[in-house]
């Protein structure tokens, strides 16, 4: 004679994860390169990049920082001077080489004047 009963398996516990810790010097980095972007001023709406909400992202490492930002429309035709622009001001900031990444994502005016 067998043996038919079933064995439940529990499930292994999920790991926990932990949120990251808030470091304090980190965001007051990622504001202060803000404030700076603050300075670049899309010449065909005249509003800077932040309140225009272009910079998507900052990712600030030891030795390097990468700003990802949108444009207004694909074929902007001051995209290479507000390219440089971001660089330079996010350099103003950090004392490492800053790395301006275009994203493929369109920009959507309702956006515009929300803040970090």
């Amino acid at each position: 004679m067998t043996d038919s009963t079933t064995q439940t398996q529990t499930p292994a516990a999920a790991p926990v994860v932990e949120p990251a810790a808030f470091d304090p010097e980190r965001r007051a980095t990622e504001l202060a390169i803000l404030d700076a972007l603050r300075s670049v001023v899309d010449p065909e709406i005249g509003m800077n990049v932040v309140e225009l909400a272009l910079i998507k992202q900052i990712v600030l490492g030891p030795d390097s920082t990468e700003v990802k930002m949108i444009l207004t429309t694909p074929f902007c035709p001051y995209a290479g001077s507000m390219i440089a622009q971001v660089k330079e001001q996010a350099e103003s900031v950090v004392d490492h080489q800053v790395k301006v990444t275009l994203l493929a994502e369109r920009w959507d005016p309702r956006d515009a004047g929300l803040m970090w």
